[in-house]
């Protein structure tokens, strides 16, 4: 069986910050990750550093929230 699944990302930045919110749905269960970065006002305008920290970072939250949710569901068929 195969099936896609569909993560969605979006960022929202300014001169100096970037926030990246991830969502997941996932067989019933709905899934939110937030990442942000900030740029040191000495370094140059990079966006795209700043879009890719805050998106690893987002999905790095999400990947501790979906692992949970695996974890407790385990642990709920063990019992």
């Amino acid at each position: 069986m195969e099936k896609d699944v569909v993560l969605n990302l979006h960022l929202s930045e300014d001169e100096k910050n970037t926030l990246a919110f991830a969502t997941l749905d996932l067989r019933g269960d709905h899934f939110e990750g937030l990442g942000s970065a900030s740029r040191n006002p000495i370094d140059p305008p990079m966006p795209v550093v700043g879009e890719e920290l805050a998106i690893a970072r987002a999905l790095a939250v999400l990947q501790q929230k979906v692992t949970e949710a695996a974890t407790v569901k385990i642990e709920q068929f063990l019992k």
